[in-house]
């Protein structure tokens, strides 16, 4: 059965996945919801970097939803969450995903969309259990670029692409993206409530923009692994070969990074 999302759509917040996390830990959700703020003050990233978004530059939303799995059960999500945004991207262009993927289209372990080696989506995901007998309530936060803004650039120091850096697309509308990605995410939900990640792993790695690529794995600004990035398993673990050995990094708070 399709999930019907609850729409919000605001004018500002703070942070969409604070506004949704707030009403979790007082146990006001009840139904899957998903929040748009046209701008975004001060909402974040993984690793607490900042994501903040302006009117038309970017498409900032969240949603939450009740798994039936518990939170031990979920590994994989966020690595599902993206190919359900690129699904989205392709809906809503009408740019078929093989044509997206020769553009330089690709997903990056374990939450990030690049386009040609800039980063130009991201997730976070938060939640969880308030007590045994409850659903795990996930909240999913998405920030997509929709154009260019050298500023924030060079505020953050990393360059960041954006969506009409992608022939085809002069301008993207919103909300045409938003309600797009939305059905391609509740698709992907009820799959992975299935089966797990297991029946995406195929998929999600024939997108890896790093696979077969010699990367190094980062953690508070030092190199804890380097190797060959051999894609993921079933569970949304990073492969690494090194010393002719295949490693498993599992923890989300570490960077992956290509060696020049």
């Amino acid at each position: 059965m399709a999930i019907n999302w609850i729409l919000e759509s605001v004018d500002q917040s703070a942070s969409t996945n604070e506004d949704l996390m707030a009403r979790w830990r007082a146990g006001q959700l009840w139904e899957p919801i998903a929040r748009k703020a046209i701008t975004q003050t001060s909402g974040k990233g993984r690793l607490g970097r900042a994501w903040v978004s302006h009117a038309k530059q970017a498409l900032t939303f969240s949603v939450a939803h009740p798994f039936k799995k518990n939170i031990s059960e979920l590994s994989g999500l966020s690595l599902a969450c993206g190919l359900a945004v690129i699904k989205g991207i392709s809906q809503a262009s009408g740019i078929s995903q093989a044509d997206l993927r020769k553009q330089g289209l690709g997903l990056k372990w374990p939450n990030d969309i690049f386009l040609n080696d800039k980063k130009l989506a991201g997730l976070l995901l938060e939640g969880g259990q308030l007590d045994a007998n409850q659903s795990t309530w996930i909240v999913i936060g998405i920030g997509i670029n929709l154009t260019t803004d050298e500023a924030l650039a060079n505020s953050i120091q990393r360059p960041i692409a954006s969506l009409d850096q992608i022939s085809q697309i002069e301008s993207m509308d919103a909300d045409v993206l938003w309600l797009a990605i939305l059905k391609e995410l509740a698709e992907i939900i009820e799959l992975f409530e299935q089966h797990s990640f297991a029946k995406l792993q195929e998929e999600w790695n024939s997108w890896d923009i790093y696979k077969n690529q010699s990367c190094a794995i980062i953690q508070n600004e030092k190199i804890q692994l380097e190797g060959l990035e051999r894609g993921v398993d079933d569970q949304g673990h990073l492969l690494i070969e090194s010393e002719n050995k295949i490693q498993k990094v599992i923890s989300g708070d570490v960077s992956l990074k290509a060696k020049p």
